[in-house]
């Protein structure tokens, strides 16, 4: 018999492989129609499905090689947290920051609610820092 955490932790298998492999398309069905996104920085909630996909379009505009190592996942009632990396080259503007070429890594801890079979809410912890020095140019003088 299959508990709630262990299809919400299947689901949350089934978003980041959708991401990774670029069909964005999957990956937004598998949201609630009012998903919630808890980003860092921001006082305020971001609400919609098109809120996830112009930030996670991004990424892959950016980093279109863009792979997605599960380090961790546990489910506990209606969440599921996530320990990962990303990697990929920095191929597109990001952040302003023009492409590089640059491999870069970097992880992220990632808390999601679920509302029946889908994602309702997400909470996540990037390395923002740790990518944006990796495709930063170089000081003056190095």
């Amino acid at each position: 018999m299959t508990t709630a955490p262990e299809n919400n932790t299947a689901l949350l298998h089934t978003a980041y492989r959708a991401v990774e492999s670029g069909d964005l398309d999957a990956a937004e069905h598998l949201l609630t129609e009012d998903f919630i996104a808890n980003v860092p920085g921001l006082s305020e909630p971001l609400v919609g499905r098109d809120v996830w996909r112009l930030g996670t379009q991004a990424m892959k505009d950016a980093f279109p090689d863009l792979k997605i190592d599960i380090q961790d996942v546990f489910g506990v009632g209606d969440k599921v947290t996530v320990l990962l990396h990303f990697e990929g080259t920095h191929l597109g503007a990001f952040q302003q920051i023009e492409a590089t070429g640059r491999r870069v890594r970097f992880g992220s801890i990632e808390v999601y609610r679920v509302e029946g079979d889908r994602i309702a809410e997400e909470w996540v912890a990037p390395d923002m820092l740790g990518l944006i020095r990796q495709i930063s140019p170089a000081p003056a003088g190095h």
